[in-house]
């Protein structure tokens, strides 16, 4: 027997009342049945933010999405909304980039392969061709993308290009070992993920575990954030730490930080996915 299909809206806007009185009663007027809510209004900013998963519960639901779409636009012009309605198996296309450390990628192809990361991954772009037996063997295209400083904006045409191309909607730097142009950078707002080797805002740029290691910390850890032209700097979505102690080298640093980065960037990569992410100003709010 075929499961019902459930749906998904996520939506923004400044605060003001009548929200949520008007997503509940739009679904109640259509037997829509609540499966799951969340929401979460911050004082400090004036925004507010909600995901609900709901689907069918009596006839005057209509199954078809571009519908229930139509008759949602004008309640949500009126209160200002920025939203999507989707049906909730709806995979997020995903694109990777990467350069030549693998531990990543391997994480995120592998939880793709078995199923359990819900995108599509349309392809790898790599700016050196070390992980183009990883990429092929998951049988996903693998783009050779080389870079250097005479060449670098032809090189970003060609990944918003690839992007296009693909209708990916959203880049994952997997270890991407170059910093994006600002124009990138501006052109990918909200649709760009990278992992670091640190816990931020410590340690940040090149070299965190020898630089962590010089100054005898006791967590190391990673973070995922969207980019912005600010180097390391961009909203955070997800973080973790693992202990350390003074027995630890920069060798140990380093394993234990990789297992943590291919944690936390397919943890973020599936809020992305599963549309739990929003952004904040510099912040992000992430619904569990």
């Amino acid at each position: 027997m075929r499961k019902a299909p459930t749906y998904l809206l996520t939506l923004q806007a400044q605060d003001r009342g009548g929200i949520v009185s008007g997503v509940t009663s739009f679904l109640s007027e259509r037997d829509g049945f609540i499966l799951d809510s969340q929401q979460f209004a911050d004082t400090e900013t004036g925004r507010f933010f909600m995901r609900v998963e709901f689907m069918a519960s009596g006839p005057r639901f209509s199954a078809n999405v571009e519908k229930l779409r139509e008759e949602f636009r004008p309640g949500a012009e009126r209160l200002g909304l920025e939203w999507s309605l989707i049906e909730k198996t709806t995979r997020l296309k995903v694109m990777i980039a990467v350069s030549k450390g693998g531990h990543c990628l391997n994480d995120l192809l592998y939880r793709w392969s078995t199923g359990d990361l819900p995108v599509d991954v349309t392809g790898v772009i790599g700016n050196h061709e070390s992980l183009r037996a990883l990429a092929e063997w998951h049988r996903v295209p693998f783009h050779y993308l080389p870079v250097d400083n005479q060449n670098r904006d032809q090189q970003e045409d060609r990944i918003l290009q690839l992007i296009d191309e693909t209708g990916s909607e959203l880049l994952v730097l997997a270890r991407y070992m170059q910093v994006l142009s600002d124009g990138l950078t501006k052109a990918l707002k909200g649709r760009c993920i990278n992992i670091h080797h640190s816990f931020l805002p410590a340690f940040k740029g090149a070299q965190p575990y020898h630089r962590a290691h010089e100054r005898g910390v006791k967590l190391i850890g990673a973070t995922a954030h969207y980019v912005t032209a600010d180097l390391d700097e961009g909203p955070i979505i997800e973080q973790a730490v693992e202990p350390v102690d003074h027995r630890a080298t920069v060798d140990v640093m380093v394993r234990i930080g990789r297992h943590t980065e291919a944690a936390v960037l397919s943890k973020a990569v599936r809020a992305a996915a599963e549309r739990r992410i929003f952004l904040n100003g510099k912040k992000t709010v992430v619904f569990r």
